[in-house]
């Protein structure tokens, strides 16, 4: 279970909290793994092409599984141009009235720990997560009365208690929030980077290369993939964790299921005495209703704060990830709001990600339905870092046909077939500075 004191190395918030009774409790698994040089006669060879927190979380849990496994990345593990390389993302329990994804959260984030604690680096900034609540919203109170039933630390704070505890925070038109004592950020690249060392230690290979795009998909098996350098790798299995260039790879059996929206994200420079922004005063704080979110400066120079809006839809190597001057001037509209004091802050670094949405917000992780040998995971949709160990943990499963693992969903969300909208598990999506204009 996911420890509520922090080893070395994590800041604790400052605020105590309430610990419930009961948790959620996850079978140990081995930190270790399979020692480089161990013998893996019988055991599958595997490819996994895509070096994110998917792709890098199946790799070891294949490598720790026995398998023969190879990694490959057309720019290199922890590149900054996929979905999983910014310095951030968000651990958070709260997903309104659905009770899986805290369980797998609270998997995953004991996995992270674990990790964490292999490496000997800091991966993750116990900071808290704090829900901005608006009248009328029913997303937050889901998510307390879920949290609450599970067992999961949770706390409900009055607009009181929110403007006492985060007076840097405008609570104004905040009736109340949701606190996650337990939450905070994982450091995105630094943690896709030490997995995949670990996978490296374990005996894993890693490969730089791009796959020629697009998959044959009319045939029943991959057999093999070719790298644009001429490279042939075949396998018994392949995987595709490739993130917002899935559609391209697979435009037969994904079609629309899966859009790339690009996202700008910035960061505002603190005053020069910036420690009420840092981790030990501010949390990780979401304002659902108004679609945006932010973390505290963990280097004491800026402020992350990002609207969770969609985004224009761009193909990857198209793109030119420059973050849009509008984006800039809706974030210091947001900041003037809630954080008056940094509102006219300069802009001291602009980065843009890629959230690859499904129609229902849940991910993608199936086998092709014409490839036996190849399964594909993605639609990350925005939530799914956080649940990289556990999203390895269940593709290597499917891909080894073990059928006893416990952490399969309770329903074929994540199956590759048509699905209807239906609302995120981030913030409402909405833009509330269009819907101001209108």
């Amino acid at each position: 279970m996911v420890p509520t004191k922090q080893p070395s190395g994590t800041t604790s918030h400052k605020h105590p909290h309430r610990t419930a009774q009961r948790r959620i409790r996850t079978r140990p698994h081995r930190v270790g793994g399979i020692p480089t040089g161990a013998d893996t006669i019988g055991g599958m060879r595997v490819v996994v092409v895509g070096a994110g927190v998917m792709g890098a979380w199946t790799a070891l849990w294949l490598r720790r599984r026995g398998h023969v496994v190879t990694l490959v990345d057309r720019f290199g593990p922890g590149n900054q141009l996929g979905s999983s390389g910014d310095e951030s993302r968000i651990s958070r329990s709260s997903h309104g009235p659905d009770s899986h994804y805290p369980r797998w959260q609270r998997r995953a984030l004991t996995q992270w720990r674990d990790l964490e604690r292999a490496a000997g680096l800091q991966l993750f900034e116990q900071s808290g997560v704090a829900w901005l609540v608006s009248e009328g919203e029913t997303f937050e109170a889901d998510s307390l009365r879920v949290l609450t039933d599970l067992g999961i630390p949770v706390e409900r704070w009055s607009h009181d208690d929110f403007a006492r505890r985060v007076p840097q925070l405008n609570a104004d038109a905040v009736p109340w929030a949701v606190f996650e004592p337990e939450g905070g950020a994982l450091f995105a690249r630094k943690a896709v980077v030490a997995t995949v060392d670990r996978f490296v230690a374990e005996g894993g290979e890693v490969i730089t290369g791009r796959v020629v795009a697009p998959i044959d998909e009319r045939g029943d098996a991959v057999d093999a993939v070719r790298l644009d350098d001429g490279r042939t790798l075949t396998a018994d299995a392949f995987v595709f964790t490739c993130g917002p260039w899935l559609p391209d790879l697979f435009p037969g059996a994904l079609g629309d299921l899966i859009t790339p929206h690009r996202q700008d994200v910035m960061h505002f420079a603190v005053p020069r005495d910036g420690r009420a922004y840092g981790p030990e005063s501010l949390p990780v704080w979401i304002d659902f209703g108004g679609s945006f979110y932010g973390f505290p400066t963990f280097n004491g120079l800026g402020l992350k704060a990002c609207p969770d809006w969609l985004g224009p839809i761009e193909r990857c190597d198209e793109s030119a990830r420059a973050c849009a001057d509008a984006t800039v001037d809706a974030a210091r509209q947001v900041l003037r709001r809630r954080f008056p004091a940094l509102a006219d802050q300069p802009v001291v670094h602009t980065w843009t990600c890629f959230y690859e949405v499904t129609p229902d917000a849940n991910f993608v992780i199936d086998r092709h339905p014409r490839l036996a040998d190849a399964w594909i995971a993605g639609g990350g949709t925005g939530h799914a870092f956080k649940h990289g160990p556990v999203i390895g943990e269940y593709l290597s499963a499917l891909v080894v046909g073990d059928s006893t693992a416990e952490v399969a969903p309770p329903d074929d969300r994540f199956a590759i077939r048509a699905r209807q909208p239906s609302p995120s598990f981030r913030t409402s999506g909405r833009n509330p500075l269009e819907a101001a204009s209108a």
